[in-house]
Formats: structure tokens, C-alpha cells, sequence
């Protein structure tokens, strides 16, 4: 599948900071570790629905991780997924009376449009799941060799009880798991089941459903264990970055932890599960099955779509927080001021302004810490403090190359 035009950045003076980040799994900030090639893969959206602020902060977020890891020099093989075949998709077809590929097609390129508008690194490898059924079939018939499956009138079940590191990600109890896997597609009160934990690999035929011949029968893949083929086929085991809203936590990073560990032995799946915040509006988490959705395309439709980037950057990645419009007229006057200041014939140093900025990226992605340090150097700078004539360019490659703000 296609992915977008990649912005170009340039190279910073001076020496980088070592990425700490949050490891969900740890349940504690690490230092990451990548060889010469840092490897990540972050799951993609379902494509029944256009880009809202929610999937804005979470590509950002690791728009932010690969982007500290090419300022420390290494090169950063990144991978994404589109779940171009699922039920939300199918039954968002039949609402609206479009076919479930024109559905996916279009939103997928509204997808990339306003990835590329808000200056998101691409990954090198964008993958939709109806391009790869076949392997995913393959990866499952694997699994059922190893004896870690069973199969239900038709369909393919991971059986929990072979996966000795099921929970390790999440931290959660099987109560919470229970509850939690009823919401998120999950079926725990299915009838034959072995344990209502048991998630699903294969979905066997069903009667106008979408299908696909394999090893396995007709049929199509569960939503896990696409994601776990996908990583295994561009990424290999033990990855870095596995990344995603904390939505994702359980279960789907939880699964498919497990369903890497069972093919290839090797534990952890990924170095580090990484998860960004919810963003709400109007005192809810925005999502499509409550209609509460602020659209990129929307907003970059009257507004400077760095001035968007800037609202995401103000929040702590991690962080749960609420839209209101207040915070987009923020952002444009911040723009706005860095624009007047890097503008400036000359103005303060800013080599110590860059090594702030850095040390605050590095400390799990601290993006308000490093606004705050801009902000002062720009109202220093507009106040008339400074005579330095290569700062305004430096502040200029900062923003852009560290933040992603084209100035």
C-alpha cells in the first residue's frame, strides 16, 4: 500500500540525548537502546471513519519517538498497518451504501493527506491487512503446529491457557481482562469456548462477508493477529517500539504479544510497549460510536495545520486530555511568535536553547517542557535581547527537525 511524502529536516549541531521512554509493560520509564537501525511498528487505523485529533496525538507521539532516534543518528525502520477489513469497517459500509473498499480506499487517502499536512514521519512500510491474508494464514497455521490453538465451528481460537506470558503487558487482572475484552471486541461469552479469554485468529466464512482462500479455509483473520504478522514480516522479534493509544493496551497488544512470543520463542515481543493518551471532548473520549469527533481535515481546513501540531505538542503524550477550541487560538499566537522571532535579524544564542530542547524530548517525549523553552527564547528574542546573527536559522532547523513545527 502506499504510505506519504516524508518531510525533509535538517541536521542539528551537537550531541543528542539517549530517548527515555515509558514502557507500559516495565510500568516505568526506560532508556531505549536501538542498534544502527531503531525499529517500531505502531498499529493503524480502521479506515471507516475520517482522521480526528485522537489518531493525530498518537501518530504524533511516535512521530516524536523516531524523530529523537534520527537526531541521535540512527536509522529508524518504521512500520503501520491499516485494518482494511474488519467488522467496524463492514458495518460502516452497509450504513452508509458504499462498497467496504471504496469506504476504506477513501478514507485511507484522507488519512495520508492529513498525515502529511501535519508533517508525520511515514513509515517505510504501510501495510493494508487485505494485502497480506495469506501470510497472516500462514503465521496461524504455524501457531495451530505448535499446538497453541483450536479450532470452533470454523474458526481458529488462541487458547490463553498456552500463552505463560499472557498479562505481562498489561499488568491487568482476568477480571479486568474479561471486562475489557467484552468492549473491545472481544467474545468471552461465546458458547465452546475453552476460556472467554481465548481470542480469535481465523473468522471462517460467514454469508456476505468478505473472504479470502488460504490454508485455512475461506475466510478472513482476527484483528490481533494481523498486526503480529505484519511486525514479524518487515520488523522481526524484539523490536523496539510498539506503539499505540492505551486503548490498544489489552487486548490487543496483550495478544499479540503472546501470539509473537508462541512463533518465535522470544520474549519480549518488543523492547518497549508504548502508549499515548486519550483525547476527549466535552468530558468524553473522543471515538466514532459516540460521534464526538474533531476532524484534522476540518481544522486544517481554516487553520495552519503547524498550529494543530502545536495543540498535540502542548500535552504530554501520555497525558488524557480535553479539546476546546480555546486551545487552537493558543497555538496559532505561539506560531505566530516563533514565526515574528526566527524571523529577527539576529537574536539570543540559541546552542543552549537546542540542548534544553533535547534534554526535554529525551526525558519519555516531555514536548510542553519543550515548548515552554522556545517560548522563552522567542519573547526573549522579541523583546530586543540578542545579537546573535546564526540564531534565528538555528531555532528555525530546531523546530523543525525536533518538533516537527515548520517555522
Amino acid at each position: 500500500m502506499r504510505s506519504w511524502s516524508a518531510p525533509t529536516f535538517p541536521a542539528l549541531p551537537g550531541e543528542s540525548v539517549p530517548l527515555r521512554l515509558y514502557d507500559t509493560a516495565a510500568g516505568q520509564v526506560r532508556q531505549t537502546d536501538p542498534g544502527p537501525t531503531a525499529r517500531m511498528y505502531v498499529c493503524g487505523i480502521t479506515p471507516y471513519d475520517a482522521t480526528h485529533l485522537g489518531h493525530a496525538n498518537t501518530y504524533l507521539a511516535f512521530d516524536m519517538v523516531g524523530r529523537l532516534w534520527r537526531d541521535a543518528g540512527h536509522e529508524v525502520h518504521y512500520t503501520q498497518n491499516a485494518t482494511d477489513v474488519d467488522d467496524p469497517l463492514l458495518e460502516r459500509a452497509e450504513q452508509t451504501g458504499v462498497s467496504w473498499q471504496q469506504l476504506a480506499e477513501r478514507e485511507i487517502e484522507l488519512f495520508r493527506t492529513d498525515m502529511e499536512a501535519l508533517r508525520i514521519v511515514p513509515p517505510r512500510e504501510y501495510v493494508g491487512v487485505t494485502e497480506v491474508v495469506g501470510g497472516v494464514a500462514e503465521l496461524i497455521a504455524e501457531l495451530a503446529a505448535k499446538g497453541v490453538t483450536y479450532e470452533l465451528d470454523g474458526d481458529v481460537y488462541f487458547s490463553v491457557a498456552d500463552a505463560p506470558k499472557f498479562g505481562q503487558v498489561s499488568g491487568y487482572s482476568e477480571e479486568r481482562m474479561i471486562e475489557l475484552f467484552a468492549e473491545r471486541g472481544g467474545d468471552p461469552g461465546r458458547a465452546g469456548k475453552r476460556h472467554p479469554l481465548d481470542w480469535l485468529l481465523w473468522r471462517s466464512e460467514r454469508p456476505g462477508e468478505p473472504a479470502w482462500d488460504s490454508t485455512l479455509g475461506r475466510g478472513r483473520p482476527g484483528w490481533h493477529i494481523e498486526c503480529t504478522a505484519i511486525a514479524l514480516d518487515n520488523l522481526g522479534a524484539g523490536f523496539d517500539v510498539a506503539g499505540g493509544g492505551t486503548d490498544l493496551i489489552f487486548p490487543h497488544h496483550e495478544c499479540g504479544a503472546s501470539e509473537g512470543h508462541a512463533a518465535t520463542g522470544e520474549w519480549p515481543f518488543a523492547k518497549f510497549y508504548t502508549h499515548a493518551g486519550m483525547v476527549a471532548l466535552d468530558g468524553e473520549k473522543m471515538s466514532k460510536s459516540k460521534g464526538n469527533l474533531v476532524f484534522v481535515s476540518k481544522l486544517r481546513a481554516v487553520h495552519d495545520p503547524m498550529a494543530i501540531r502545536l495543540v498535540l505538542l502542548a500535552h504530554h503524550y501520555r497525558e488524557d486530555w480535553a479539546y476546546v477550541p480555546a486551545q487552537l487560538a493558543e497555538a496559532e499566537a505561539r506560531l505566530a511568535r516563533w514565526r515574528s522571532a526566527v524571523g529577527l535579524a539576529a537574536a539570543p544564542e540559541a546552542g543552549g536553547l537546542l540542548a534544553q530542547v533535547r534534554e526535554r524530548l529525551a526525558d519519555d517525549l516531555d514536548t510542553p517542557g519543550a515548548l515552554a523553552a522556545v517560548d522563552a527564547w522567542a519573547e526573549r528574542a522579541l523583546s530586543g535581547g540578542g545579537s546573535d546573527p546564526t540564531a534565528p536559522a538555528l531555532v528555525r532547523d530546531l523546530t523543525d527537525a525536533l518538533l516537527g513545527v515548520a517555522l
